[in-house]
């Protein structure tokens, strides 16, 4: 199978590369205008075929590929690729705008390929695990970042669409009621808090953009039963005065417990034999609408 990686900044230095040129069976095709930036990672990975352009890519035959670029440069190539027939992994969010995601939604659909948003949370042990303890009446997500406020549409569609669709994904009811409140500093925004309201679950997202600290809590209450993930690799859980601490072993790499390799994985293996992927186009486009609706309430506030 031929595989493009499109864009190869820290997110794809980081972990689709360490992640995709270890698998048997893959022929890469390294993209991006960067001359020097293709030649350094072509030698490292020992990748032969390498390009400037995505039509020259898409003249490479490849079968799929992995956009990794910034955020502002999806829908032009993501739209390119479907139209030529190829797969597309699409780092999220898709678009800053919904009614170009609307637009990629409904290209996969029309040209029958497979588009998928790199939702990784969703494939993070720790965070998937948590279903198996139960349906949650309660969830408490926070997201938080040292000193970098942010203007409302880059601080929601860029960063908070993760604690939406983990929201979402935990839940597992749909959202019925959103409901938001925010804390800004002239047009940039610092704080923000949801409510999202589904049948027997409320769940809270948070971020502060303007504390003291980055981090990533998940809070998952079922029953008398509380389980929280600190930092994506620690989950504490409580029941009555009873406490226990589940960690991953020394050896367990830092992509398998952030969940790039199950992500990867599962893309390639729907391309591979023609299956939807989870999440589907369709359903990343619900967490891109939730995301939507936030923007327009602080923006109508604003």
């Amino acid at each position: 199978m031929k595989i493009g990686i499109i864009g190869l900044g820290d997110i794809a230095k980081k972990a689709y590369l360490p992640v995709l040129s270890e698998k048997a069976g893959l022929e890469l095709v390294l993209c991006t205008r960067n001359e020097d930036t293709l030649n350094q990672l072509s030698r490292k990975y020992r990748i032969q075929e390498k390009v400037n352009t995505v039509d020259e890519l898409v003249s490479n035959n490849i079968d799929a590929a992995f956009i990794s670029t910034a955020t502002e440069a999806h829908f032009e190539i993501a739209e390119k690729l479907l139209k030529s027939g190829i797969h597309v992994y699409i780092d999220k969010p898709i678009s800053l705008h919904f009614q170009e995601t609307e637009r990629i939604e409904q290209l996969a659909k029309e040209t029958g390929k497979i588009a998928m948003v790199g939702f990784n949370r969703r494939f993070i042990p720790r965070v998937k695990e948590l279903k198996e303890h139960g349906k949650a009446s309660l969830i408490i997500m926070q997201k938080n970042r040292f000193s970098s406020p942010d203007y409302p549409r880059r601080f929601i569609v860029e960063d908070f669409i993760h604690v939406v669709d983990t929201l979402r994904f935990l839940m597992d009811t749909p959202v019925k009621d959103v409901k938001v409140e925010f804390l800004k500093d002239g047009k940039m925004l610092n704080q923000l808090v949801i409510q999202l309201i589904g049948d027997g679950c409320i769940a809270i997202g948070f971020m502060n953009r303007n504390g003291g600290v980055t981090e990533e809590i998940i809070e998952y209450s079922t029953g008398q039963h509380k389980y929280v993930v600190n930092s994506l690799v620690e989950t504490t859980h409580f029941h009555d005065k009873e406490i226990s601490i589940s960690k991953f072993g020394d050896w367990e790499p830092t992509l398998y417990k952030r969940g790039f390799n199950q992500i990867t994985d599962h893309f390639m293996d729907c391309v591979k034999n023609d299956r939807i992927p989870e999440p589907s186009i369709q359903d990343s486009l619900i967490t891109h609408e939730i995301c939507e609706r936030i923007v327009k309430f602080i923006d109508s506030k604003l």
